[in-house]
């Protein structure tokens, strides 16, 4: 059974419960990015439970060219071949068009990649984005699109949205072929349509209310941190959530930091994704409740305190920011390792929270409380 439910609202900020084929998902949900069906740094789907992940989100591209989405299919399909038994959500390949500018090359048909593993010449069009994605057998499949980068003249933009467009039209019928067909992992597969129009708030609308008319089971506002500025983000958000469908989930693709998730809830988003946790943790930055610590810091020397004394994940009930601080120093994987748990938990600890506070009526003060704190450097505060 597929449904979408709406529990409460403050403000804008939605409060809701989505069913699906693997499970229900609580939103606002922050969706854990598995690029490679793996969390970079040796989490594993156990730790993910752990930590409190409810979907994760893996690379239809990226699993395509290795190991191939006809062996994870042959294998079980992604939720068995990477031991994770709740929602996962591919993307379809369209922000590779974005990130792979210089391999790819554009046409009505669907888009010509250079492999970078060696070389040869890949295609990818709708009807391949809806095959590889039903192989995968993930829960929710994204609609293949065009991911401009931001700036882009309007007049290229405008002509991007209407390709997307029609490549939408597309996906929806071979998606339809394929959750038909006797063999499909899973029939029961939803597919996601993605509101393309750069930074444009008149082609936003436009698009937003073409693809609404397709009756989608979610929507999605794809090319947004591209290059754009946070107050852009939020321009173009503020005009497209109210034309986006109601009843439906709203995805925000690629964001963000703590303060954009809130600032993305604030008007009216129910899903995020992001490598951010993943990549600030690489260099030793970790989220807490009073902003982002750099652990590299030679302040955290000596310190035998946990990163944060309200976190309950295994780096802060086990290791001081000292003792991290040394791993990272030496090279050892543990230290990365310990800070993506720890940030991971703190996004999922995020979501809690906010989800909370709009069952509580609580969310405007929320805001008001973290949505300018929680990206601050505070060594450098501190220190001021």
């Amino acid at each position: 059974m597929k449904e979408f439910k709406l529990l409460k609202a403050s403000g804008n900020a939605r409060r809701a419960v989505f069913k699906t084929p693997h499970g229900i998902i609580e939103t606002p949900v922050f969706m854990n990015v598995a690029t490679a069906a793996a969390i970079r740094g040796g989490a594993s789907t156990n730790d993910l439970r752990d930590v409190g992940c409810q979907v994760a989100l893996c690379n239809t591209y990226h699993l395509n060219m290795r190991p191939g989405s006809e062996l994870i299919k042959k294998l079980g399909g992604l939720s068995r071949f990477m031991n994770w038994d709740r929602p996962i959500l591919t993307d379809s390949g369209g922000f590779q068009v974005f990130s792979l500018a210089s391999r790819r090359k554009i046409t009505e048909e669907g888009v010509k990649f250079t492999s970078y593993l060696d070389g040869s010449q890949i295609f990818m069009g709708p009807e391949e984005s809806m095959r590889i994605q039903s192989e995968l057998g993930s829960t929710i499949a994204m609609a293949f699109d065009e991911c401009v980068a931001n700036p882009s003249e309007h007049s290229y933009v405008e002509k991007s949205i209407e390709r997307t467009t029609r490549w939408l039209e597309r996906c929806i019928n071979e998606h339809e072929r394929l959750n038909a067909l006797p063999d499909t992992l899973n029939r029961e597969q939803m597919l996601f349509g993605i509101n393309q129009g750069g930074i444009y708030e008149d082609l936003r609308i436009r698009h937003m209310k073409q693809i609404a008319e397709f009756d989608m089971e979610g929507y999605a506002i794809g090319g947004l941190s591209v290059g754009e500025s946070a107050s852009d983000m939020y321009r173009i958000l503020d005009a497209v959530c109210p034309v986006m469908p109601e009843s439906k989930p709203r995805y925000l693709m690629g964001v963000g930091t703590p303060c954009n998730i809130i600032e993305g809830v604030y008007r009216g988003i129910d899903f995020f994704d992001c490598v951010f946790p993943l990549k600030a943790a690489q260099h030793g930055n970790v989220y807490t409740w009073q902003g982002k610590r750099r652990l590299l810091a030679e302040r955290y020397r000596a310190d035998a305190s946990p990163i944060s004394s309200e976190c309950g994940c295994p780096a802060c009930k086990s290791y001081s920011r000292a003792y991290i601080r040394h791993l990272l120093k030496a090279d050892e994987r543990l230290g990365m390792r310990l800070c993506i748990l720890h940030n991971l938990c703190f996004y999922n600890e995020l979501m809690s929270r906010i989800r909370e506070s709009i069952e509580n009526e609580s969310f405007g003060s929320f805001y008001e409380t973290y949505h300018d704190i929680l990206d601050r450097n505070i060594d450098r505060s501190e220190m001021l």
